[in-house]
């Protein structure tokens, strides 16, 4: 297991003042690797405050390239940068940022024929996608690997976030048996403020699951409503016969 260097005892010792958190629990992050697919409104917060956090090895993904639409809540962009590679501006961004953060990039978006190698990498899984097809996906490589998924989406001022941790939990088809015919990844609006809060405690349930420390959202799900601010924790049930996780 690496060590923290002074410069990093100095750099996080505002965290590692945290009871219960210490000098372990950012040990644990130097040597963990998380993989965030998707560097959008969830996945850019998500990416830039595990980097914050001091996590050794952040492997991301994205395709295509910027548009003007996408400046309102992609944080890791840069409004010169439309028209050009998103996953350049996201490892530009977050090399900049935190030096001592590997950055492994794929500018290709999760499927079935590239999920075995991305999460094969990594000890959690950050998926922040719209698409259900390649959610799923992960979920189905997470499971397949033994691999904490910590899965979060969000459809205008409304948010959900839940982990999964196989064997122990239900899996995300649990919760999606199909894909949904009634969703337009790209029909739905975002303000940039919501989807960053919820990129922020996405990233927060990895850094649980990596150190130990306090109660990350395993089996439950939490669901909120920024226009009036309430929220609500609900516990989740295994379906029988999911194809994934029915087993278990």
């Amino acid at each position: 297991m690496l060590e923290l260097t002074e410069w990093e005892l100095e750099k996080y010792k505002r965290q590692i003042m945290i009871p219960d958190f210490g000098v372990e629990g950012q040990r644990k992050l130097k040597n963990a690797a998380v993989l965030v697919t998707r560097l959008g409104g969830l996945g850019g917060p998500a990416a830039i405050w595990l980097a914050a956090a001091g996590i050794g090895k952040l492997v991301i993904a994205h395709g295509g390239t910027l548009t003007p639409s996408n400046l309102n809540r992609q944080i890791l962009m840069r409004a010169d940068g439309v028209g050009q590679s998103r996953i350049d501006q996201a490892v530009e961004t977050l090399q900049r940022f935190s030096a001592d953060t590997e950055v492994i990039a794929y500018g290709a978006h999760a499927n079935d024929q590239n999920a075995a190698e991305w999460v094969a990498q990594v000890d959690v899984v950050c998926d922040t996608s719209p698409e259900f097809g390649e959610r799923l996906a992960l979920n189905r490589e997470c499971w397949r690997q033994g691999k904490v998924l910590v899965d979060s989406g969000m459809n205008g001022m409304e948010c959900q976030l839940t982990v999964i941790r196989p064997p122990d939990t239900p899996c995300l088809q649990c919760l999606v048996p199909e894909l949904p015919d009634w969703w337009d990844p790209l029909g739905f609006g975002v303000l940039g403020a919501v989807s960053g809060a919820l990129g922020a405690l996405t990233a927060l349930e990895a850094i649980k699951m990596i150190t130990g420390y306090g109660q990350p959202l395993l089996g439950r799900m939490l669901t909120y409503d920024t226009e009036d601010l309430t929220f609500q924790t609900f516990d989740l049930h295994r379906r029988p016969g999911c194809p994934v996780c029915g087993e278990s």
